[in-house]
């Protein structure tokens, strides 16, 4: 980037153009700040890709697939519920349409005595069936979400031992460079020319410096974007043992569906017949 500043860039900040001592120390500490800034964020990157393997991070994922099977359950069995109410709200719309405002109590005690109990048994019938799949399921989406985990876990930390000494480099180049410009700072008359051994300790300083911050940034950057990579696929992951427990799920719900259907018809017929001998008696 440097060759698209203007000139005077270089001559003000680069260690190897300065002409005193002052100028010197000056242009060295700045090589020392962003030595030091690129190596913490490349820390600091390392250990936001490090989160979410540890164990707390591990235990709230499986926690949150547990959660969300229990609220997909959950919607399920109000399904059911509500597929047995509307069959008796069915009926007791036919009651209103039909008993010009007879008293409601002995139609309702034959329900609850003949229709409602044979409702409710089917609706237990179907949860546990369900419920019992869906912890099946369940069991082998966590398993196979901490495996995944665990792989996903072993390549991060493999990076990470890979990247992590660069880090430490671009450390020691800044404490390099501090004592670098402590010593010039050390001779009396900052306005003396730079010594010949000292201008070449700059210009080897500077040398490392441009070098090791290349490959500081472009680290930085690439493990910006594996960073990126591993969140989506522990989302993917996550997502697919939710989508393989809501399938078993739908696939259970599917199959029951039709003895569900039936036991649903024959309850709302009997009821309708119910309604018919109150009207009649």
């Amino acid at each position: 980037m440097s060759q698209d500043l203007p000139a005077w860039v270089a001559e003000l900040t680069d260690p190897r153009r300065a002409t005193t001592l002052d100028e010197l120390a000056d242009r060295l500490v700045p090589l020392a700040e962003h030595s030091i800034d690129v190596s913490r964020r490349l820390q600091a990157l390392l250990n936001e890709l490090n989160e979410p393997f540890k164990r707390e991070a591990v235990y709230d994922r499986v926690e949150r697939l547990k959660n969300r099977a229990d609220e997909a359950f959950g919607e399920v069995t109000r399904e059911i519920v509500a597929s047995g109410q509307q069959r008796l709200d069915r009926v007791w719309a036919a009651w209103q349409d039909r008993s010009a405002g007879e008293p409601e109590g002995a139609l309702r005690r034959r329900l609850e005595a003949d229709v409602i109990p044979a409702l409710r048994k089917q609706e237990r019938t179907i949860a546990e069936e369900v419920g019992e799949r869906t912890a099946v399921a369940l069991e082998v989406a966590t398993q196979t979400l901490l495996t995944r985990v665990e792989q996903l876990a072993v390549a991060v930390t493999n990076l990470i031992h890979d990247v992590l000494p660069l880090a430490h480099e671009g450390l020691g180049l800044a404490g390099r460079i501090s004592g670098l410009s402590a010593k010039v700072r050390e001779l009396r008359d900052g306005r003396l020319e730079v010594p010949e051994p000292l201008r070449e300790a700059a210009s080897g300083t500077a040398d490392s410096y441009h070098s090791t911050v290349a490959r500081l940034e472009l680290e930085w950057a690439t493990l910006g974007s594996r960073a990126a990579i591993v969140r989506a696929a522990l989302r993917a992951a996550e997502e697919t043992a939710f989508s393989q427990v809501t399938a078993e799920m739908t696939e259970c719900v599917e199959a029951l569906a039709p003895s569900h259907i039936k036991v649903l018809n024959d309850a709302e017929s009997l009821a309708m017949t119910l309604v018919d001998e109150a009207i009649a008696g």
